[in-house]
């Protein structure tokens, strides 16, 4: 993660320091509307690897070997898509994006306390891709990218100011996510089969800074972490192919194999825009 909580405090300080256009009033209590935009880091997924089941019995801790018992794996991998079938060729790493969706709400205030509950749909442009390099050699990438984002989380924060028009909180929550799911490869000798795109679940939490300008009209900072389990996707390496493959040694029905990272984990700095009622 790029250090997104230095930014979130520069910019909440700056939004404190911006005079109001018009007097608040003191109470948080109430609905609202509203939508967020900003950046997603780039995903940090450093000693992923592929797992592979090659005798089929749903166990993810088989070494793929060449009918000479070598690891046909053993060149190793890297966080993002190959440039070519080998190591040397290198890879172009993983990359966050754009951050943005609409979200609505309720605040409850007691005394300078505001608690309160909001939902949001997103989306974001974070890429997060693995590659593996065998001994023939070859390439094998998978690509996993967020189509969309919902959450729903609780915050709970501290109302200050001569108005009582500046909220710091935390907010924490459950997530849920479609996940698009893409693999390919230099081997042409194998085929490839994947059970498409997932579903993933996990939560997500952070911290914010909002300002009051008037009786309707928010704007706001916020650091959110989303941490979710997605474990969901498989693919199967099979024939045709001669019976020395590697592939197919173990069980004629070929080899499966999934990432060894089951969490994908989005930061995210963004602004905040809120129209009360």
């Amino acid at each position: 993660m790029k250090a997104p909580l230095p930014r979130l405090i520069v910019l909440a300080a700056a939004l404190a320091a911006t005079p109001a256009f018009a007097q608040s009033g003191d109470d948080w209590t109430g609905g609202y509307v509203g939508a967020h935009a900003g950046v997603v880091m780039e995903p940090d997924d450093e000693g992923d690897r592929f797992l592979f089941d090659t005798n089929l019995d749903g166990a993810f801790g088989d070494t793929v070997r060449t009918v000479a018992g070598a690891d046909a794996f053993s060149p190793g991998a890297c966080d993002g898509v190959s440039r070519g079938p080998t190591p040397g060729e290198g890879c172009e790493g993983n990359n966050g994006g754009a951050d943005w969706g609409v979200r609505a709400g309720y605040d409850w205030q007691a005394g300078t306390w505001v608690f309160g509950v909001v939902g949001e749909l997103g989306m974001n442009d974070v890429r997060d891709a693995l590659t593996a390099f065998s001994t023939t050699p070859a390439s094998y990438t998978a690509v996993r990218k967020i189509d969309s984002l919902a959450a729903l989380r609780a915050r709970v924060g501290m109302a200050f100011g001569e108005g009582n028009e500046n909220l710091v909180y935390a907010t924490g929550g459950y997530a849920w996510a479609k996940v698009e799911n893409a693999f390919f490869s230099s081997n042409r000798v194998n085929t490839f089969t994947d059970n498409g795109d997932s579903d993933a679940s996990g939560a997500q939490f952070g911290l914010g800074y909002e300002r009051r300008f008037n009786d309707v009209w928010t704007v706001g900072v916020e650091y959110v972490s989303t941490r979710l389990n997605d474990d969901e996707y498989r693919v199967r390496a099979s024939g045709p192919a001669p019976a020395t493959n590697p592939f197919i040694l173990a069980n004629a029905a070929g080899t499966d194999f999934r990432r060894s990272d089951e969490d994908f984990d989005l930061d995210s700095v963004r602004v905040t825009v809120g129209y009360r009622f």
